[in-house]
C-alpha cells in the first residue's frame, strides 16, 4: 500500500459481519486510509488521539454503548466532525434521532453502495486538504452496480466472495443486463487484477481463425504469417479471459476450449512444443445451457468445468424497484454529456417507465433516457418525452395537484418509490435526511399511508 500523507482517513466502528464486508468492498481501493475501531469506545479513543476525516458507526454498538451518546462525545470535541451511521435494524425513531444529533447520513442495511459513495464523496470534500484529493477519492470510491434491490444486493454479496477465489465463473442473464460489467468488477477485485482482462466475443469467432487468434502462432506456419503472434489467450496469460456468448460456440471450438482448461496450455500453429497457460476463465451466455446439454448443443463436460462459481442477473422487470436509481445515475451521466441539467421525471413519467416490461433490460432503459436527452425538454422529463412503446402504457394518476400542497408532494414520490426512503429522496432531489425532516415535519409515518 502507498503512503497515506494525502489520503483523507475515514474511522470505520461496525462489527456485524454483511455490513461491515459491504461498507469494506466500497472502500476497497487506496484513495481512502481506513482505520477499523473493534469497539465504539476504541473508535472514540483513536478520535482524541489522531484525526479522521469521517467516523462510520454502526447502530448498536455491540458493546452496549449507547451509539448516540458515543456520537455526543465526539461533537463535544467537534461539533462539525461528520458521522454516518449504518444499521442493520433501523427505524423512524433511530432516524429521526440521529437526524436530530447532527449525524450526517443514515443508512439501513441492505442499501446503495452508490448512496453511500456518495455521502462519503460529499462528507469528506469540504474537509479534504486539496481539490485532487477529493477528486481521487470520487474516482477510487467508483462501483459499477446501480441498485439496492433485494435481488441485486445477494447479487453484489456473492460478487465479492467470487472476487476473492480463483475458480472459473459463469455468468448467466438476458442481453443487457451487464454480464460483462460483472466479468470486469470480478477481475478488478481480484488476485489477478494487475495482469491483462481479454474479452473474446464467441459469436464472431469463425471456426478458421480459432486457433491462430486464440493460440496464437509462429513465424511461418501459415502464407501470410511475417511475425509470430502470441494468441489471446497467452496474452492474457496470468490474468482474465472473458468468453461473452459462450453458448454461440461451435462444437468445435468448445472442444479446443476443454482441452485448454484440462491441460493448461496451448500449442501455437507452427510451434513445435506447448506453452503453458496461467488464465482464470469467466464465460457469460444469455442462453440456457442446460437445455442446449439435452440437446446436445453445448458439451457437459465444458458445462461442469465453467459452472463452478454461478452468477445469475436478474431482468429488469424483476427488479424494477431500482429503477429510480438507474434513472438517477444515467440522467447525472447524460446531463454532463450533454451539457444539460435535466432535475428529473415527473409521476406520471416514472409510472410509465415502471409499467414497461424492459426486453432490453438496462441497456435499453439507458437508451431509452439517451434518446430524450436528444431532443431534451426544458427542465423535467414529461410522459410525452418518452418513446412510444413506453409512453403508450396508460396508468392512472395518484395525485393531479401534485405541488399543491408539500404533503401529497412527499405521498406521491414516497408511493412511486414504494416507500423506499432512498428513493423517495432520489426523486425528489433531496438528502435522506432532509426527507425524514419533511416527514417529520408533516407527520407522515415511515409505514404506508393510504
Amino acid at each position: 500500500m502507498g503512503s497515506s500523507m494525502n489520503k483523507p482517513t475515514i474511522l470505520f466502528a461496525v462489527q456485524s459481519y454483511e455490513l461491515k464486508q459491504s461498507i469494506q468492498t466500497v472502500l476497497h481501493h487506496q484513495a481512502v486510509e481506513l482505520v477499523e475501531a473493534k469497539t465504539c469506545q476504541e473508535a472514540l479513543k483513536y478520535f482524541q488521539t489522531s484525526n479522521p476525516q469521517l467516523l462510520i458507526l454502526e447502530s448498536p454498538c455491540q458493546d452496549g454503548v449507547d451509539t448516540l451518546a458515543i456520537v455526543k462525545s465526539f461533537h463535544e470535541r467537534d461539533r462539525r466532525f461528520p458521522v454516518i451511521l449504518v444499521t442493520t435494524q433501523g427505524s423512524e425513531r433511530l432516524a429521526i434521532s440521529a437526524l436530530r444529533i447532527g449525524i450526517k447520513d443514515y443508512f439501513e442495511y441492505p442499501f446503495s453502495d452508490r448512496d453511500l459513495i456518495d455521502s462519503i464523496t460529499k462528507l469528506l470534500s469540504p474537509r479534504a486538504s486539496t481539490v485532487s484529493s477529493a477528486q481521487a477519492l470520487n474516482s477510487a470510491l467508483h462501483h459499477p452496480f446501480v441498485g439496492s434491490s433485494h435481488s441485486m444486493q445477494k447479487v453484489k454479496t456473492y460478487l465479492q466472495k467470487v472476487a476473492h477465489v480463483d475458480s472459473h465463473v459463469l455468468v448467466t442473464g438476458e442481453t443487457g443486463t451487464g454480464k460483462e460489467l460483472v466479468a470486469k468488477f470480478i477481475h478488478t477485485y481480484s488476485q489477478r487484477s494487475h495482469k491483462p482482462f481479454i474479452a473474446i466475443n464467441c459469436a464472431a469467432l469463425p471456426d478458421s481463425l480459432l486457433e491462430s487468434e486464440l493460440f496464437g502462432y509462429e513465424k511461418g506456419a501459415f502464407t501470410g504469417a511475417q511475425t509470430a503472434y502470441a494468441g489471446k489467450l497467452k496474452m492474457a496469460d496470468g490474468g482474465t479471459v472473458f468468453f461473452d456468448e459462450i453458448g454461440d460456440m461451435s462444437p468445435y471450438a468448445q472442444a479446443k476450449i476443454l482441452r485448454v482448461l484440462e491441460s493448461k496450455e496451448v500449442y501455437p500453429l507452427g510451434a513445435k512444443q506447448s506453452v503453458a497457460l496461467n488464465i482464470r476463465i469467466i464465460a457469460a451466455t444469455n442462453r440456457h445451457l442446460e437445455k442446449m446439454m439435452l440437446a446436445k448443443e453445448f458439451r457437459d463436460d465444458l458445462y461442469f468445468r465453467l459452472n463452478v462459481a454461478r452468477v445469475h442477473l436478474p431482468p429488469l422487470r424483476e427488479r424494477k424497484e431500482d429503477i429510480p436509481e438507474l434513472l438517477n445515475f444515467y440522467l447525472n451521466q447524460f446531463n454532463q454529456q450533454f451539457g444539460l441539467n435535466l432535475l428529473g421525471l415527473s409521476v406520471e413519467a416514472l409510472e410509465a417507465l415502471f409499467d414497461y416490461h424492459w426486453p432490453g433490460n438496462i441497456r435499453e432503459l439507458k437508451n431509452v433516457l439517451e434518446t430524450v436527452f436528444i431532443d431534451s425538454p426544458h427542465e423535467r422529463i414529461s410522459r410525452e418525452d418518452l418513446p412510444e412503446p413506453i409512453c403508450g402504457n396508460k396508468v392512472s394518476k395518484a395525485f393531479s395537484g401534485l405541488d399543491d400542497l408539500e404533503r401529497e408532494h412527499l405521498l406521491a414520490a414516497l408511493n412511486a418509490a414504494n416507500w423506499n426512503k432512498s428513493k423517495a429522496a432520489e426523486q425528489l432531489q433531496c438528502s435522506r435526511m432532509t426527507l425524514y425532516r419533511k416527514m417529520e415535519k408533516h407527520r407522515i409515518s415511515t409505514k404506508k399511508a393510504y
